[in-house]
């Protein structure tokens, strides 16, 4: 079926259409994981805009037209409208969009929807068959439900900072807002499966996830580490906990990375570099582990000898799982990165030509990402006010 609207090209989810009420990044990243595989994704923002449009620098463009590097990054694939959710003509126009949409997409802090007058029973009044999609920082009910959800908060507060890093003083946090991103790709993988049940039972449901539960489903054998075996993990900074050799290493000029997962990639690696692979510290991974310290220091006084390129040409000969450490410049210049389309370029209505990064799906019957073969850029604040009302009014 051919969604009303925007063109773009069919994907999986092409006519689905989505209500994206989120801002800043965890729900805007699940709407945009919806539009890459096709869906129409309305983006329903107040009068000044997701607080992401003013986070920043960097910005582009001139004063008047200046927009966030920040949330180009969550918004592809979306058309804006302007409401203001206090006012009733704005109000009954949501309720139009509610009755025509599939999904509706929240991230407000518990209650605030009720208060405007679209809680849940309110929203299923209106379209029995709505999918919603609610994020929030802590869970919707708890002892803590009310709290705001932050990214870095949460990364504190679910233990993610407490085993990254070096120094157990300077607990770290991700170097990208992790809590945001995984709770928004659970809510989109939510949103799939609540669209599938629909096929089955004609109604929609609630779908809720938070960014503590993004972070702890991801804790895994980290998890278990303490669940099963009682123990806390600890950070043990950019190497393996339970694996060794397992991490990065420096060399005469650059750092590199390998990894040996399994006694055999030991086996040659030890052979390869000259080190004695039956020697009785290192004889087994247990004995790796264990001898972890001492283990670093004697691959890194060999690795001081040559430059990266010549270990990691030696690495590859030998078989054994390794890389570079590359900055972003050199990512997005990266052949094997452009192979997969993982860099995409827009049109930006204001900005002209933009490259973005790329949506992470590839279908087989596309030689592009995503579920389209064009994508579009994210939209200017109320760029399509007109031509969604347009669209409801002749609907």
């Amino acid at each position: 079926m051919e969604t009303p609207g925007a063109k773009h090209s069919p994907g999986p989810l092409d006519g689905v259409i989505v209500l994206d009420l989120t801002r800043a990044l965890a729900g805007p990243h699940a709407g945009m994981m919806l539009g890459d595989m096709g869906a129409r994704v309305i983006k329903v923002e107040s009068p000044t805009g997701d607080d992401s449009r003013g986070w920043g620098p960097p910005f582009i463009g001139d004063d008047d037209e200046r927009e966030s590097t920040y949330f180009m990054s969550a918004n592809r694939n979306k058309e804006s409208v302007t409401l203001n959710l206090k006012d009733d003509g704005d109000k009954d126009v949501l309720a139009r969009l509610v009755r025509r949409a599939d999904v509706l997409l929240e991230n407000f802090r518990v209650g605030v929807l009720d208060r405007l007058g679209f809680g849940v029973e309110r929203l299923h009044e209106l379209n029995p068959r709505l999918v919603i999609m609610s994020i929030t920082g802590f869970g919707h009910d708890g002892p803590e439900a009310a709290r705001a959800g932050y990214d870095q908060i949460a990364q504190g507060e679910a233990g993610l900072m407490s085993i990254t890093g070096t120094d157990p003083e300077e607990p770290t946090k991700v170097g990208v807002p992790i809590s945001d991103l995984l709770a928004g790709m659970n809510g989109a993988y939510g949103v799939v499966s609540a669209l599938y049940e629909r096929e089955r039972t004609g109604r929609g449901r609630v779908v809720r996830t938070s960014l503590i539960a993004g972070v702890i489903g991801v804790h895994a054998y980290q998890g278990t580490r303490w669940t099963v075996g009682h123990e806390v993990p600890e950070m043990s900074g950019p190497h393996h906990p339970s694996i060794a050799p397992y991490g990065l290493f420096h060399t005469a000029t650059a750092p590199v990375q390998l990894t040996c997962g399994s006694e055999s990639l030991w086996r040659s690696f030890a052979d390869a570099i000259g080190l004695d692979k039956d020697e009785p510290r290192f004889a087994t991974n247990r004995d790796r582990v264990q001898h972890r310290l001492e283990l670093i220091a004697e691959i890194e006084k060999i690795f001081a000898d040559q430059p990266a390129e010549h270990w990691l040409d030696l690495l590859t000969e030998t078989g054994i799982p390794s890389g570079k450490v590359r900055t972003f410049d050199e990512v997005y210049a990266w052949d094997q990165l452009l192979s997969q389309g993982l860099l995409i370029d827009v049109e930006h209505a204001t900005q002209g030509t933009l490259q973005l990064p790329g949506p992470v799906l590839r279908l087989d019957d596309n030689p592009y990402s995503g579920g389209r073969e064009q994508h579009a850029a994210p939209p200017t604040l109320g760029q399509h006010n007109e031509s969604v009302r347009a669209w409801l009014d002749g609907s």
